[in-house]
């Protein structure tokens, strides 16, 4: 089967980079005998060259190890290439080798700002500040053999024309994470070097039922159409992609078969929005209502072009802000609910409540038969279909991560079991939970996939991990719930708007060259020009101080008393004018205003 998706043209698995003055070489360095690409660091020219440049003692070069080239983007007046210093081996997908990046490196190309305007160098350096925190991305990972962006399904779909085809022009352009930043060296026609980056996670085991032994792994494909952070990527677009949408797979690998099941998870697909403003928990606003249905209608016909059938499956509480979200999701599902697309509201906190999870299994009830109609795929020794999957099922709740993940492990689990009794592991009757080393490997491989997908999109690991992990609700999980709840808070009010600016230009939603009014990150107006959250918290404190002071002499002399009001009334002034313009306090994103 996997011959069938491997590419003709290889890709450079190892390269040597020399950082000369005047320019770049970057040299393979695998054992192939192919000409080294030199690019300009004055205008990022790019070239090919058959013999590395000699060195001088005026030209003395950097020499250092990379292991691919994830692309380069242009700012104001220079260019950034950006390349992988450093990676690991997670596993293998199908038989090919999997790495996850480790260090990534960004190498400007901006001799030609020495000659700019003040002015243009002050913007340079403020986007290119956003890249350094770009270095830092995490979850990415890549094979030089195999299209990572493809479940096995489709991989194993792909024609005899496609298989050709470099892996970049193979891969599905909504989980290629770097497609924007590899358009400077597809035009360039550098396709040895075009290696496609995924965003997720990726984790298998092997664990023994009996004597034999199964491989199971767990790839998650994060969508890069309305990529960002917890709270300034919600709902969907007008053209119906929604936040953070991820394509889950979990294979299974055992005596010469292979199995796979594919679900997803994505925001409430309509335009919603939840804008920080120092409150915990700040309040949901619907945008634009009444395009609710057309938005949905436009979201599942994607869906199902892509997986067949689709069950929607709405977590959301009944009541309260999440109960207008859930009633408008309703509402917007009922004119385009067929055969092929249902809609199901569970009621996770309600019927669950915060431990008793094992409730789930009423809401497996509701979508055992969608399940066994739909499938999934199935390989025998031979790499020859026997089954493929039909449809999908469609998660979300609020920010789709720890209830989402809580119930696609659910999920997952019932699969799992019903491959294994397919291929004739399990008997009629035999669970996972049977088999204590199976079942404690395949509870970690969820909690580290849930874990995975939530600090790209909220900065913390999971809530309600523990159970995913353990099976049960511990104290030191609701503890760590409670730690990552306020550290949840913090990133999301007072450091997410300049990770969203920088993941917007890492990802082309926000494109430097062609904005005619550029304008740096940092550049704010009016009072929010002036507003900070630590200098008023210190103000209110002091004022507080104060009053403290004041009334303690009191007793001696009533004109304190006069003081401790004074200095009270300053502190809740400032603690008003804070809590009521809340959102000019918070770290917001400046560069690309979404169209919602």
């Amino acid at each position: 089967m996997m011959e069938r998706a491997e590419s003709c043209q290889k890709l450079y698995t190892r390269l040597r980079l020399w950082e000369f003055p005047d320019e770049y070489v970057i040299e393979p360095t695998d054992g192939s005998s192919a000409s080294s690409l030199s690019i300009s660091r004055v205008d990022a020219s790019m070239k090919l060259i058959d013999n590395v440049p000699e060195c001088s003692s005026i030209r003395v070069p950097k020499i250092q190890t990379i292991f691919g080239v994830v692309g380069m983007l242009k700012l104001v007046a220079g260019s950034y290439l950006i390349v992988i210093t450093e990676r690991e081996c997670v596993g293998s997908y199908l038989g090919h080798p999997i790495f996850k990046v480790i260090s990534l490196k960004v190498l400007p190309c901006d001799h030609s700002v020495k000659n700019s305007p003040a002015e243009q160098k002050k913007l340079e350096n403020e986007f290119s500040g956003l890249l350094k925190i770009a270095e830092r991305t995490s979850g990415l990972y890549f094979s030089y053999d195999t299209n990572l962006t493809l479940s096995a399904q489709r991989l194993y779909d792909l024609g005899d024309e496609s298989k050709l085809l470099p892996l970049w022009r193979q891969a599905e352009p909504r989980f290629l994470w770097n497609n924007y930043m590899l358009e400077v060296l597809i035009d360039n026609k550098l396709d040895p070097y075009l290696l496609p980056v995924v965003q997720g996670s990726f984790h298998n085991f092997q664990a023994a039922i009996g004597k034999e032994i199964i491989d199971v792994t767990l790839i998650a494909r994060r969508c890069t159409r309305r990529n960002g952070t917890r709270m300034w990527r919600r709902g969907a677009d007008p053209d119906g992609y929604v936040a953070n949408f991820v394509e889950s797979e979990q294979i299974v690998q055992m005596n010469g078969f292979t199995s796979s099941f594919v679900q997803v998870r994505g925001s409430i697909p309509f335009l919603w929005e939840q804008i920080v403003d120092l409150t915990y928990k700040p309040k949901f606003e619907i945008v634009r209502p009444e395009e609710a249905p057309r938005v949905a209608e436009r979201h599942f016909l994607d869906l199902r072009k892509k997986y067949g059938s689709v069950l929607a499956v709405d977590l959301v509480n009944k009541h309260g802000g999440e109960g207008r979200l859930s009633e408008k999701f309703a509402n917007a599902m009922q004119p385009i609910v067929s055969d092929d697309l249902r809609y199901l509201h569970f009621d996770f906190h309600k019927i669950c409540g915060h431990v008793h999870f094992e409730r789930l299994s009423f809401l497996y009830d509701q979508i055992a038969d969608f399940l066994e109609k739909n499938g999934y795929l199935l390989l025998n020794e031979k790499g020859e279909k026997m089954k493929e999957q039909l449809g999908v099922v469609r998660t979300n709740c609020i920010d789709c991560l720890d209830r989402t993940n809580v119930t696609q492990s659910m999920i997952g689990r019932k699969m799992l079991e019903l491959q294994l009794r397919r291929i004739g592991v399990f008997a009629a009757e035999e669970t996972i939970s049977s088999h204590p080393n199976l079942d404690e490997s395949f509870k970690i491989l969820w909690a580290n996939h849930g874990d995975d997908i939530s600090i790209q999109y909220s900065g913390t690991a999971a809530l309600k991990g523990d159970f995913v992990r353990f099976g049960q609700r511990t104290v030191q999980g609701i503890l760590k719930d409670g730690y990552n709840a306020l550290a949840r808070y913090y990133l999301n009010n007072f450091s997410d708007g300049i990770k969203q600016d920088a993941i917007d230009l890492l990802q082309g939603h926000y494109i430097v060259s062609v904005n005619r009014d550029v304008m740096p990150p940092s550049q704010t107006g009016g009072l929010e020009a002036i507003a900070s959250f630590p200098l008023a918290f210190c103000l209110v404190s002091i004022g507080l101080f104060f009053t403290t002071i004041s009334l303690r002499q009191v007793q001696y002399d009533l004109r304190h008393l006069f003081f401790s009001v004074f200095w009270a009334s300053i502190s809740v002034a400032i603690a008003a004018f804070v809590r009521t313009n809340g959102r000019i306090f918070c770290n917001r994103p400046r560069l690309h205003k979404p169209r919602c």
